[in-house]
């Protein structure tokens, strides 16, 4: 039988923007469930997958970046991160690039922690988490010349994180999803005791 609310069907669907990090699509769906027929419209963004990395040192510290966010018009605390790019030959390689080009930090021990739907109400895409460990810094950040991103680097003690969050010094959804995940993995082993 089939569940009531999984009765939507796509009538027509059209791209109506492409904002270069996303595209915006328009669609119009009918639900039908035990006569009853409704149509709407819905405006869907379709951003590239994301990767983040929590990168900790071997003295336990998290390489964190502040960054203004326009969105909110104000700095805020965050994990590296960005999108896998058509190039990267994997998401680990998508993550190892996003640490090496936001903090000029490496690692040789990669940990997948898990994954998430950003926003499964509008968006489309996924974002998955990595534990990078031992990391150590190679060179300073670099961005190109076409690059709108604007970083400085904190390190943080990683005991200081569940406080920063409970705090709101950390506010970024994905950021305080990828510290649970982090939690989660492995029994909740990994995020003070690895």
């Amino acid at each position: 039988m089939e569940h009531p609310l999984l009765s939507w069907k796509t009538i027509s669907s059209e791209r109506i923007a492409d904002c270069k990090v996303f595209s915006v699509t328009h669609i119009r769906s009918r639900w039908v469930s035990g006569g009853q027929k409704d149509v709407h419209n819905f405006y869907l963004l379709h951003p590239c997958n994301w990767v983040n990395v929590i990168p900790v040192t071997q003295d336990r510290k998290v390489v964190m970046v502040e960054q203004f966010r326009h969105g909110i018009e104000t700095v805020t605390l965050e994990i590296p991160g960005g999108s896998v790019d058509p190039e990267d030959a994997s998401w680990q390689a998508a993550a190892a690039r996003e640490l090496l080009e936001e903090t000029g930090f490496v690692s040789d021990d990669w940990v997948r922690v898990g994954f998430n739907h950003p926003n499964p109400a509008l968006q489309s895409n996924i974002c998955e988490t990595y534990l990078a460990r031992n990391v150590r810094q190679i060179q300073q950040p670099r961005f190109d010349e076409s690059s709108s991103e604007r970083i400085s680097l904190r390190l943080v003690p990683l005991d200081d994180i569940p406080e920063l969050i409970r705090s709101g010094t950390i506010s970024h959804a994905l950021v305080i999803v990828a510290f649970y995940l982090l939690q989660l993995h492995d029994d909740g082993k990994e995020l003070f005791a690895y």
